[in-house]
């Protein structure tokens, strides 16, 4: 009895052994993930790269099986047939696409199952044929692509290369058109509202205070100098350019008064630093039917060019009681300005005026 319970111990053990892998078998059949499969055939006529038997199978994105088998076909050297094994429910039916999926990193392939847009579309008839183009990974794709494009560059090489001409043609004229653009832009905004206006910067003509031995007589009978008159465009405070267009450096530069108004303030200082006593009086003075002076201011303005230069001209008549014009002179001043900034400008119509308003009073005064 003693001996034979050693025996008994180790063949209960052994059975109870045998029957735990059959439970574990039978969990794992129908209960651990592998259950009841369905097999298909696939056939891809690309190439599958990296794709093993093992490989994954996606269905929507969710793993529902495995690549059991990978084969050639000698008669079609082009396709790759792949056997798979996917869980009974999988809903594969004839719509179903096939694709070959690249995951992680790695890029490691996995085949991929769509489900149809018809959910009463019947089963899947085998073989399933995956689309065309499934095979290509992101790689290759790249690669075709590149080879595209460097097909593309080559057949468009002489296009390309007077693309390039014409761009740098047109890069240079905006360099060199820079300063335009600028006082374009700048205008622009000024025009929209964009842009603080810039602060502005006025500028004064001075009467002649020094006429030493050219003095010689007394300015005859008194004469009342009216305001000059001039054309619309002269009628401003700005700095006038001839060609007329935008001046960089010169947006937030004006004189201290409109132009004609300046100028006659100008010309009576003058004309009392000379002979304070007989100097013209303004027309508001009072005096009526008294000899006038008429100045009529012609130009005002900056000629530009390689040297450009301040350029005043202005008319000037002596009219008598009965409105006979009794003489009549034509002044007209140039100085050069020696950088185009407003300060030089200003300094040069300055110089310029001085002149013509000596010359003024000088006549005036010689006139009888």
């Amino acid at each position: 009895m003693e001996i034979r319970a050693p025996y008994i111990i180790v063949g209960a053990f052994v059975l109870s052994a045998i029957v735990a892998v059959f439970g574990f078998v039978y969990w794992l059949n129908n209960f651990g993930g592998i259950g009841k499969r369905e097999t298909y055939q696939l056939v891809f006529t690309d190439p599958v790269p990296g794709l093993l038997v093992g490989a994954g199978v996606l269905f929507n994105g969710i793993r529902v099986g495995e690549v059991t088998a990978l084969e050639l076909v000698p008669e079609r050297p082009r396709e790759v047939r792949a056997r798979i094994a996917v869980a009974e429910r999988t809903p594969v039916h004839t719509d179903t696409r096939v694709g070959l999926d690249f995951q992680g990193l790695t890029g490691v392939p996995v085949i991929a199952l769509e489900g149809g847009d018809d959910s009463q579309a019947p089963p899947a008839r085998e073989p399933l044929v995956a689309e065309k183009g499934a095979g290509r990974s992101m790689t290759q794709a790249a690669r075709d692509a590149l080879r595209r494009v460097d097909a593309v560059l080559s057949d468009n090489a002489a296009p390309l290369h007077s693309t390039i001409d014409n761009l740098s043609t047109l890069a240079e004229g905006l360099a060199r058109n820079t300063p335009k653009l600028d006082g374009i832009v700048a205008g622009l905004e000024r025009m929209t509202g964009g842009a603080p206006a810039p602060r502005k910067v006025a500028y004064d003509l001075h009467a002649v205070d020094g006429f030493g031995a050219q003095r010689h007589a007394n300015l005859p009978v008194q004469l009342v100098m009216a305001e000059p008159t001039a054309i619309a465009r002269l009628q401003t405070q700005r700095f006038l350019f001839t060609p007329d267009e935008e001046t960089q450096g010169f947006e937030g530069a004006q004189w201290s008064d409109s132009l004609p108004v300046l100028v006659q303030a100008r010309l009576l200082q003058s004309f009392e630093n000379y002979d304070v006593e007989h100097a013209p009086l303004r027309t508001d003075s009072g005096i009526e039917g008294a000899p006038r002076l008429l100045i009529d201011l012609r130009r005002f303005e900056i000629v530009q060019g390689p040297q450009p230069r301040a350029t005043i001209s202005l008319s000037a008549k002596i009219v008598d009681r009965n409105g006979q014009v009794k003489a009549a002179k034509l002044l007209e001043g140039s100085e050069a300005i020696s950088s185009l900034t407003p300060s030089e400008a200003a300094a040069a119509f300055d110089k310029a005026f001085g002149a013509l308003a000596r010359e003024l009073v000088m006549w005036v005064a010689a006139t009888d």
